[in-house]
């Protein structure tokens, strides 16, 4: 077949990426077997001005990206599928800092599904080494989830083989659009009116800069026996990634009758009664209130607050 035949196996497969748009262009020539005089010959008879000087200085990166005109010339040239070097092209073409920026996101995101295969490794050899009451008693289970609460999840440990950049916090790029599911009263539980939790679907979001869970969710305060920390009317945002320690401020979820509220809460070991989680407000005026473990459905620390300025 000549090399100037379109080969169907060569127009579907993609061009080789990793070396930018100058070196993949150089391996498609000489995998077409061409000279870089042979394919300057053919890209002049498409109508492109072009010389083996030029395709050397674009090669070796000495050059700009060509224009779009060129590439598909191109393209045809190497028997190549539409768009092939159009697209590598346009990546070429943005900032050199969003590109490092997006090749960060994909290099935690692959590392990020490593830690949870890893989490969930460990927590099955945790509980059935000792039982989930023990894990929790004994803190392990606790020191467990700290370990991958963090955004950078001490990812170097995932996998030694990790690209040192990898393991570094990734700057946002935008605030996450957090769920604000309903009020929770600062004073007294309220009924928790969600079907589900989190709620995937609010009819108001709030943005929060500097969260990364995406299963963080936020309530409005109602009440004031949070304050002087929390005022009524602030939005509290809350992460169930965030390991919940004793004297974290927590929202707060209770058995039976799915009613929440927003406290400090403590964990207590009551004798004759066992395990104990108390509900502290901050501000004196309000009693504590101290229920078995098993009446807390849940718990989920607060992570930062978002307050009206007047």
């Amino acid at each position: 077949m000549s090399p100037d035949v379109p080969n169907p196996d060569d127009r579907a497969a993609p061009p080789p990426q990793q070396g930018g748009l100058g070196e993949t262009l150089r391996a498609l020539r000489r995998s077409r077997g061409l000279t870089l005089d042979e394919l300057a010959e053919r890209l002049r008879a498409r109508g492109e001005s072009c010389s083996k000087s030029y395709l050397s200085e674009l090669e070796t990166g000495r050059r700009p990206v060509p224009s779009d005109d060129f590439l598909r010339a191109a393209e045809a040239s190497l028997s190549l599928a539409p768009n092939a070097l159009i697209d590598l092209a346009g990546w070429e073409r943005t900032p050199s800092r969003v590109r490092t920026e997006l090749d960060q996101l994909r290099q935690r995101a692959a590392l990020s599904e490593q830690a949870k295969a890893r989490l969930a490794r460990q927590l099955r050899e945790l509980v059935g080494r000792s039982g989930i009451d023990h894990a929790w008693k004994s803190g392990e289970l606790e020191s467990l989830v700290r370990e991958f609460e963090s955004p950078s999840v001490n990812l170097s440990r995932v996998s030694a083989a990790a690209p040192t950049a990898a393991t570094t916090p990734v700057p946002a790029l935008l605030p996450l659009e957090v769920p604000l599911i309903n009020s929770v009263a600062a004073g007294y539980p309220r009924e928790f009116t969600d079907l589900g939790y989190p709620s995937r679907v609010a009819d108001e979001y709030v943005r929060v800069p500097d969260i990364a869970d995406p299963d963080a969710f936020a309530a409005r305060v109602v009440g004031d026996s949070m304050s002087p920390n929390y005022l009524e009317g602030d939005i509290v945002v809350f992460s169930p990634a965030r390991a919940v320690k004793s004297g974290s401020d927590c929202f707060a979820r209770l058995e039976p009758d799915q009613q929440t509220t927003f406290k400090r809460v403590y964990f207590e070991t009551v004798p004759g009664s066992g395990e104990m989680i108390r509900l502290q407000p901050i501000n004196p005026s309000y009693p504590p209130r101290t229920l078995p473990r098993e009446q807390v459905a849940g718990l989920y620390a607060a992570v930062s607050v978002v307050r009206r300025l007047d």
